[in-house]
């Protein structure tokens, strides 16, 4: 909830107070009703108080979803309450029940609270926007780049302004030069009419001749020699053009525009810091006599016109402007103190009419009169920052659609294979590296990584036992010692290869090595030789199922490192893409922190550079730049910190705006530094 919203319950909690008193103590107050209980009754039981309650109802701020009722509600309640039309006649006032009056008193004021809160909330949303437009300005003033594209942008604005300045100029000699030769009244002879002239003077054209206009091509001739003449004039007295650039000329501009702007704030500041400090002050009280409240009411309503009729004056001072108002709201004639013989119960009446001019013609006016401040002296409109790019993009839009349409098959290729080039990456190397890490898990026989084949080894290592078996059995000398083997040395052979040992053949090739080309012709050289070449493959095959064995017992670390880069690659083009569009939430919420930093930094700033009073109380404008910031902060908090902090932080926050003295608020601003540095960054 905002601090508008805030102020408007707080006060409208404190009219219910000082107003149902009288309601609720009718009795004690009025001894005429005191006696006479059906009247009292009657009175209460009237259409017209039911009415009036029921528009009470309708003004209080428990019936509100927001901070305020809009300006429109406001004006129909009050409309409906009939408090808005002609002055009843005296026998009517008479007429009128202490019940009625009062109630009428406590619409009056629900409604000066709505306005109040109202007015508030606008000032606030007027100060916020121009913070921005002086930094656009700052960044004009204090880089060159930005002097050099402000003058390119604004150069045919003073080329029109110029231009309608010689025109007027010259216009206006050129009339002057017209009327300066037409014969007047002063020519003609005195006592002598116009046909008295004609007679004596025969040679004397007739009138009508006389008037004739110069012919076109002798007014043109004159028109330009006095445009000629203009530009001339206005090039000598422009010095300012012949000395600086247009650089300079942009930069002595926004110096310009920012000091309105920023006097533009100030005002609006103060008027912000003077509603809050004076408007709706019942004080710290509780007890409030009933005619010190009405004056009150009607001494706020009054200083909100003055607020809203001078807060446009930029040539005032701060000081001059509160002088203004306060003597404006002392001296204002619809005052009750000022008018004589009035009626206590046409009083609401009065303050309802004015309540709903304010709401019909001064608030308007004044949003007309802002606007049209902002707008002059604010950052240009996006038609003058944008007209160079956008000429630029409309003088080239020819050459741009020929060059898409002779190369509209080529872009058409290029974005069918873009998409399949990102839909093959996502499939190859996203979607396959998850889908075998899965089956990893799962133990997937598929899955499994193998540099050779499972059953390779066993047939390579059953030949190779074959092989030798054959050759023990062929050369049984030479594999036993004997002339034949029988099956247990077999079976010790069998199992001897089976541990990589092949004697028998060794041995063979070892006697057929000594003469090898009778070994390789008649023994069995060539024979043994092959079988080693057998042996050496089923070692490099036995190494080979090792370094397999290693990799299937990291298969799943493999299969991660398989999706990292498909991964990394995901993610980043992911969190651009959210990046770009602004809609990551983490980034958010890091650029809430970063401007609840720099608000704090400018409440710091504020209460630094305060000017205070004899009771250390900031001026009406530091309290309005204040409220500005805190209300800013308020917002941002929102979605920074969580909702049980957030409740602690509003009031220190409430503690921070409220004139308790600045010793307390720079307490508050330290507190708000450390104790919620967690969610918003250190700033100790």
């Amino acid at each position: 909830m905002s601090i508008v919203a805030d102020q408007v319950r707080r006060l409208d909690a404190r009219i219910d107070r000082v107003s149902l008193v009288p309601l609720t103590h009718v009795q004690d107050r009025d001894a005429e009703l005191q006696a006479v209980d059906g009247i009292a009754t009657s009175a209460l039981a009237s259409p017209r108080l039911n009415e009036l309650l029921g528009i009470v109802k309708a003004l209080s701020s428990g019936s509100v979803s927001g901070a305020h009722l809009s300006s429109p509600r406001i004006q129909r309640l009050l409309l409906q309450s009939g408090l808005t039309g002609e002055l009843p006649s005296v026998e009517l006032l008479e007429a009128k029940s202490q019940y009625e009056t009062d109630v009428e008193w406590l619409l009056v004021g629900k409604a000066t609270v709505q306005t109040y809160g109202l007015l508030m909330s606008t000032l606030l949303d007027q100060i916020i926007p121009l913070s921005d437009d002086i930094w656009y300005w700052d960044e004009v003033m204090t880089s060159y780049p930005s002097s050099f594209v402000y003058a390119v942008q604004t150069s045919p604005l003073r080329m029109w302004r110029w231009s309608r300045e010689v025109y007027s100029d010259s216009l206006d000699r050129f009339q002057r030069l017209y009327r300066d030769e037409l014969p007047g009244p002063a020519s003609e002879p005195e006592g002598m009419s116009s046909a008295q002239q004609d007679e004596s003077d025969p040679d004397r054209k007739p009138k009508g001749f006389r008037t004739l206009y110069p012919s076109l091509s002798g007014h043109w001739r004159q028109f330009y020699g006095i445009v000629r003449q203009s530009v001339t004039e206005r090039s000598i007295a422009d010095i300012q053009r012949k000395i600086l650039s247009r650089v300079d000329i942009g930069r002595s501009e926004a110096r310009y525009k920012q000091k309105r702007l920023r006097r533009l704030r100030e005002m609006t500041a103060t008027g912000l810091g003077v509603l809050m400090d004076e408007g709706l002050n019942f004080g710290t009280t509780e007890e409030t006599q009933s005619d010190e409240w009405k004056s009150l009411l009607e001494r706020s309503v009054a200083l909100m016109d003055m607020i809203l009729q001078s807060v446009v004056f930029l040539d005032l001072s701060v000081s001059e402007f509160e002088d203004k108002v306060f003597s404006g709201v002392d001296e204002d004639p619809e005052l009750s103190i000022h008018i004589e013989d009035s009626h206590p119960a046409e009083r609401p009446t009065v303050l309802a009419r004015r309540l709903l001019g304010l709401l019909q013609k001064g608030l308007p006016n004044h949003r007309v009169a802002i606007t049209d401040l902002a707008d002059e002296h604010g950052r240009p409109s996006r038609i003058v920052r944008y007209w160079l790019p956008a000429a630029a993009l409309l003088v080239s839009s020819s050459t741009i659609l020929r060059i898409l349409i002779n190369r509209q098959d080529d872009i058409v290729n290029w974005v069918r294979d873009f998409g399949a080039t990102a839909r093959d990456f996502w499939f190859n190397w996203v979607i396959d590296p998850v889908r075998k890490i899965i089956g990893t898990i799962r133990h997937d026989s598929n899955s499994e990584i193998a540099i050779m084949s499972r059953d390779s080894l066993k047939a390579d290592r059953d030949s190779l036992e074959r092989m030798v078996v054959e050759f023990a059995m062929d050369n049984p000398d030479i594999a036993v010692g004997n002339s034949s083997i029988t099956e247990l040395e077999i079976g010790e052979i069998r199992s001897k290869v089976k541990a990589g040992d092949v004697t028998p053949v060794l041995k063979a090739y070892e006697k057929d090595l000594r003469r090898p080309i009778v070994g390789a012709i008649k023994g069995d050289l060539v024979r043994s030789l092959l079988i080693q070449v057998q042996k050496t493959k089923v070692d490099l095959e036995v190494a080979i199922s090792g370094i397999d064995a290693l990799l299937k017992s990291q298969e799943l670390v493999f299969g991660f490192v398989g999706l990292t880069p498909g991964v990394l690659v995901s993610i980043g083009v992911f969190q651009y893409l959210r990046t770009v569009f602004g809609s990551r939430k983490g980034m958010r919420q890091g650029r809430q922190v970063r401007r609840s930093v720099r608000v704090l930094r400018k409440i710091d700033r504020i209460l630094s550079e305060a000017t205070t009073s004899q009771n250390n109380i900031i001026s009406y404008r530091d309290h309005g730049l204040l409220v500005c910031e805190v209300h800013v902060l308020r917002g941002l908090a929102h979605s920074v910190l969580p909702g049980d902090v957030e409740k602690e932080f509003i009031e220190d926050l409430d503690e921070l705006a409220n004139l308790k003295g600045i010793q307390v608020q720079m307490k508050a601003l330290e507190r708000i530094r450390w104790a919620y540095a967690e969610w918003l960054g250190r700033m100790k």
